[in-house]
């Protein structure tokens, strides 16, 4: 198993959908979405999905298993998933389950400069991000009541999608919670404050 080969979750996506079976890579992108599983990974850029096979290739964590061309579609390679790429995903999964990771999202890094601009402003923002929170939490539930009652799923195959509905939802609440404090105003701040920000000396 490759030593080198930094994890992403489209690399541990694209090593559990090959456990499968062989598949090309039109395919892969295809039982991602499928499956439900770009709830949880960015599979719309194509390119990106062949960079990260490439890359998989090159570790020996996927192999070429063959190519093939039918009337409908030009020459397609198919790929299988190696042992070490069974090892790997056994491996990443052991660290990413048992191990919690700062990924540095932007909102909080948004969050920390909101000195620079006015309570008004950021309750305006806040409130257009409310909805959209909203309308993702309905949609969320609407996709776990489809794929519970119409593709009769297991829960452990969904359990991504409670885990970003939940997630969602703290937020939701979160953010309801601050543009009320803003706007009842026991949440202010002025122009001043972020000059106030101790500097280190030059």
């Amino acid at each position: 198993m490759s030593t080198t080969f930094r994890r992403s979750p489209l690399a541990l996506t694209i090593l559990g959908v090959l456990e499968t079976g062989p598949l090309h890579p039109y395919g892969i992108q295809q039982l991602i979405k499928q499956w439900g599983k770009d709830q949880v990974v960015n599979v719309g850029q194509r390119a990106t999905l062949y960079k990260m096979i490439t890359r998989l290739v090159e570790a020996g964590l996927i192999a070429v298993q063959g190519t093939g061309r039918d009337q409908l579609y030009p020459e397609r390679t198919t790929y299988e998933i190696t042992d070490s790429g069974r090892a790997a995903s056994r491996q990443w999964l052991d660290e990413i389950l048992s191990t919690p990771r700062n990924e540095y999202p932007e909102f909080p890094a948004a969050l920390s400069f909101l000195a620079l601009v006015t309570p008004q402003t950021t309750r305006t923002l806040l409130q257009a991000r409310r909805e959209r929170l909203a309308q993702r939490v309905a949609e969320l539930d609407a996709a776990i009541v489809t794929e519970t009652e119409a593709y009769g799923l297991p829960r452990v195959t969904m359990l991504e999608s409670e885990y970003v509905r939940a997630v969602t939802d703290a937020e939701l609440r979160w953010v309801d919670a601050i543009v009320e404090g803003l706007g009842d105003g026991t949440l202010a701040w002025s122009d001043a404050t972020f000059e106030a920000i101790p500097r280190l000396p030059s």
